[in-house]
């Protein structure tokens, strides 16, 4: 028992002092496994883009993973080797739709004070979630109204950087003095999801709600009515005019 115990650490002893690996067969290891991963990203965006097709063309999020198998032409094994089903493909278009949204929204509010990037916002997040409007996918709408339901945390998940930029106009419009006392990233979840869900809702009708109209209503909710007369006032035309003429005396 004790020769037992004594060799223990003797081996160990042997087993610490180890060569250090070859720079290029670490360099080897590492072009393979980047290798493969670009081959594996591109297999996935080819399921991803083939789901796209098929749902712009169905314009229903109704189809079966063999249709998407088909399309992309790839075999089923290969998609279940990325994917546990046709739900976990819907919500990496999900998240897919939210990072493209993510990026027009940072092009498209790189102007002007808080507020005003914070309405542009709203109406592009309008838009996107409109149907039949900017995108024909009902991603924005049927779908992730059902996803909010049974999956609330892969939900959350898929909206954060959404959330993120859009609390970080707000936070910069409550630095401003812009916004009434409260939580700044509260607000902005308020007004991102009164702009995705009315959108969804509003289609058809004689007067559906519109995008301004929806600002308007965010504006009055989140701004103190001081800074809200302050903007009217300095939207109205100067100097007595309407539309760019000045008004005739009598």
């Amino acid at each position: 028992m004790p020769r037992t115990a004594k060799s223990a650490p003797t081996s160990v002893a042997t087993a610490e002092p180890t060569a250090p690996e070859p720079a290029w067969r670490q360099r080897a290891i590492d072009r393979s496994t980047q290798s493969a991963r670009l081959r594996a990203a591109k297999r996935v965006q080819r399921f991803l883009n083939s789901a796209r097709e098929i749902i712009a063309e169905k314009e229903s999020t109704e189809f079966t993973v063999q249709e998407v198998v088909d399309r992309s032409k790839q075999s089923l094994r290969s998609f279940y080797q990325y994917f546990d089903g046709k739900h976990e493909l819907l919500l990496s278009l999900f998240e897919e739709e939210m990072a493209i949204a993510v990026t027009r929204m940072r092009e498209t509010t790189s102007e002007g004070d808080p507020l005003d990037r914070l309405r542009q916002a709203v109406l592009l997040l309008y838009e996107l979630c409109s149907p039949g409007r900017v995108s024909v996918q009902p991603l924005f709408s049927d779908f992730a109204q059902r996803l909010v339901v049974d999956h609330p945390d892969e939900v959350a998940a898929a909206y954060a950087p959404q959330i993120d930029y859009i609390a970080s106009i707000a936070e910069d419009a409550a630095a401003a003095g812009l916004l009434r006392p409260g939580r700044p990233r509260r607000m902005a979840t308020i007004v991102l999801q009164t702009a995705t869900v009315t959108a969804g809702r509003s289609a058809g009708g004689h007067h559906p709600i519109t995008g301004d109209e929806v600002w308007e209503f965010c504006l009055h909710a989140i701004a103190p009515d001081d800074v809200v007369a302050a903007r009217a006032a300095k939207a109205k035309p100067a100097g007595g005019r309407t539309n760019g003429r000045a008004k005739r005396s009598t």
